[in-house]
């Protein structure tokens, strides 16, 4: 089909929008699919100015994983490696970007493509939704989708869904920790937009610091995670923003950024 395959734009205020454009085959993270994301998120990355990236899909799923005919059709070691170290990439770039990152499900999202909703810093998800790390049904253990499953939800958790196959529901997925929010098809863009807003009103350095710094203390230990955490905070404080937030804070009016 004559279509990209991902939809990338950026509006006026920072908030660019990654859409996975391959509703004919259920938005696989084909090797197309994973270059074309790929390259949307150097270009964030690049974009001083970006502050939100809402990552959505076109048609009835979100992601089904990876493309298991074009990797049945390479059966070489090399060629896998190098396959899951460019999927494993792009999920670390999705967390190493400065600006938060919100999954917008409005449908199935499995293996890679559950992995995807996990690795995002927020997720939105309709009623509908499901989600799963099948790979298992095939004789395939989702190995990487597991390493941000396992980081969303507890490990027993995570584990009866890697070796079961087994789907769970949206307002499953919300009380294990997977999605922040459920609400109805018809609710989600404006959900998301809610989000978005939230997120626009506040300094956009506090945020780098911020989301930086909480994914670098998860995998610390405690007495490091404090060292961590003391460390960031002492220079968000003397930074400008945070500086202007207090004296605003102090002289009851709002802050201005």
């Amino acid at each position: 089909m004559n279509q990209d395959v991902l939809l990338h734009e950026r509006d006026v205020r920072g908030v660019h929008t990654i859409t996975l454009n391959a509703p004919h085959s259920f938005n696989v993270l084909s090797e197309s699919m994973m270059a074309a994301f790929q390259r949307a998120l150097d270009a964030v990355a690049d974009d001083l100015d970006a502050r939100v990236v809402v990552v959505g899909a076109s048609g009835r799923v979100f992601c089904a994983g990876h493309d298991l005919k074009e990797m049945r059709a390479r059966p070489e070691l090399g060629y896998y490696q190098a396959l899951f170290a460019t999927c494993s990439k792009l999920m670390m770039d999705v967390r190493k970007l400065e600006v938060p990152v919100i999954a917008r499900v409005q449908g199935l999202a499995t293996a890679a493509g559950c992995q995807l909703v996990a690795q995002c810093d927020l997720a939105v998800a309709v009623t509908e939704a499901t989600f799963g790390v099948n790979g298992i049904d095939v004789g395939l253990f989702c190995a990487t989708p597991s390493v941000a499953l396992s980081r969303n939800m507890l490990p027993k958790q995570a584990m009866e869904m890697l070796l079961t196959g087994d789907f769970i529901t949206a307002q499953e997925a919300r009380d294990r920790g997977l999605v922040n929010r459920v609400v109805s098809a018809d609710a989600l863009d404006g959900e998301v937009t809610t989000l978005v807003e939230r997120i626009l009103c506040k300094p956009r350095e506090a945020i780098a610091m911020g989301k930086t710094l909480f994914y670098r203390q998860l995998e610390a230990g405690m007495e490091s995670a404090y060292q961590l955490a003391g460390q960031s905070m002492a220079c968000n404080m003397v930074h400008r923003v945070a500086q202007e937030g207090v004296q605003a804070f102090i002289d009851k009016r709002k802050p201005v950024w």
